[in-house]
């Protein structure tokens, strides 16, 4: 068995953050995390072009941007991944 004091039995307190409003919590995920805006814009930008391709008749330009959308979507999700991860990584030093 391993030797030492027990674990604590209460976590560890979160950071409070006091009256933070929506546009400073806004920037505040933005600059911890500035790839997953970037990623949520692209996956606008390439969804709103293929709708626009589909209304104009250009089947074959909306199904490569909607192609393209899962891609920006899956590098959205990537990105969502990797920032919790270096936030995880962060809190345990």
């Amino acid at each position: 068995m391993a030797g030492g004091p027990p674990p604590p039995l209460e976590p560890s307190p979160l950071p409070v953050f006091s009256d933070e409003g929506f546009g400073d919590k806004f920037l505040r995920k933005t600059r911890e995390n500035p790839l997953v805006p970037l990623g949520c814009l692209c996956t606008v930008g390439v969804l709103t072009y293929g709708l626009i391709s589909f209304k104009r008749g250009n089947t074959r330009q909306s199904q490569l941007m909607m192609r393209a959308r899962i891609l920006a979507q899956g590098f959205t999700f990537a990105a969502l991944l990797g920032g919790m991860v270096v936030t995880a990584m962060k809190s345990r030093k």
